[in-house]
């Protein structure tokens, strides 16, 4: 018998074997947990889209999508090392660093809040901010960026904090049964809870930031709302990994930019409707302009949210924050 073919498959088989192996670890090592704050909702869909179109796993990540009501429960989940890294607003980004933690924005996916001031019609006498003093104002959690963006708007109307209240309800159903029952006269949330509660004529809008120009005559410039955001020193220790979550978003917000609001809910969890196909594409065909077309954190953003924050939080307000380490577009910049 020849020793050399037997030789020859068992180097081919060794060689195999460790690629396979390598191959393993390398799959093994790019696991990476995901929370977002109410992944139903239209501000996050980007990353429910990344995964049904595939895009994770084409870069080789097994990316686990964890879903959380409120983003400040998200990233107490990141900070507590539950997560890896979170699909919320920024601005979390700049208020952390006044707390000691570093955290930054890897992909910037969206450059308005998308968030609409929602006033029920039981209250006529409601027509501004400055009508909600005394009043309860639905969020989606205490500390959370519907929460922000509430204080810091009834402050810019000459309303004081504690001369209101802000209740925490969710989004979708809680939020709507909390209007129903008189709960909270108004509320700040996103697609599709605006469209349900507009379609039934239970509320009407008060403030929309689900355009940028919009947002700019409410917050005095652009707000970088949805993004990816982690540790930053997870993001130091694991260039690699962010490095393909950055690809598989970019990829992900080019797909919304070049396709209709139609051909983006098709690849949506049917769920995700709520009964109401057409309203959520009308919805979504409305606001898909809030993304941004390549995940880099748009030009004057961040000095809008300081700012924002400054207007109304005693844990921002005269304190030092280097914007320069919120964010980073070294990966966006580097995606393929």
């Amino acid at each position: 018998m020849n020793a050399k073919p037997v030789k020859r498959a068992l180097l081919t088989s060794v060689a195999l074997a460790a690629t396979l192996l390598s191959t393993s670890a390398a799959f093994a090592a790019d696991k990476v947990s995901i929370m977002i704050g109410g992944y139903e909702k239209h501000i996050y869909l980007p990353a429910k889209l990344a995964e049904g179109l595939g895009y994770f796993k084409a870069e080789g990540l097994e990316v686990e999508l964890l879903n959380e009501g409120a983003g400040v429960d998200a990233e107490n989940e990141m900070l507590a090392g539950a997560v890896q890294g979170v699909v919320g607003f920024y601005d979390h980004c700049v208020d952390l660093q006044t707390k000691g933690k570093y955290v930054m924005s890897v992909v910037q996916l969206s450059q308005a809040p998308g968030e609409v001031e929602l006033v029920s019609t039981k209250h006529p006498e409601i027509k501004s901010m400055a009508d909600l003093r005394g009043k309860s104002l639905g969020v989606t959690g205490l500390g959370s960026s519907t929460n922000f963006l509430s204080q810091y708007l009834m402050v810019k109307s000459g309303v004081p904090l504690g001369e209101f209240t802000s209740i925490p309800v969710g989004a979708g159903t809680t939020f709507i049964a909390a209007m129903q029952q008189d709960k909270i006269q108004a509320g700040m949330t996103t697609e599709p809870t605006i469209s349900r509660l507009l379609k039934t004529g239970e509320a009407r809008v008060l403030i929309d930031m689900r355009s940028i120009e919009k947002t700019k005559q409410a917050l005095g410039g652009t707000y970088p709302a949805a993004s990816l955001y982690m540790s930053t020193d997870w993001v130091e220790k694991n260039k690699p990994t962010v490095q393909k979550l950055a690809n598989a978003f970019v990829k992900t917000l080019k797909y919304i930019n070049t396709h209709s609001a139609a051909e983006i809910a098709e690849k949506m969890p049917k769920d995700f409707y709520v009964g109401d196909k057409e309203g959520y594409i009308k919805a979504l065909a409305d606001g898909k302009g809030m993304f941004t077309p390549d995940g880099v954190m748009p030009a004057g953003g961040p000095e809008t949210v300081l700012a924002v924050l400054s207007g109304f939080s005693k844990n921002v307000k005269g304190k030092t924050v280097d914007l320069s380490k919120t964010f980073t577009t070294e990966f966006v910049k580097n995606a393929k």
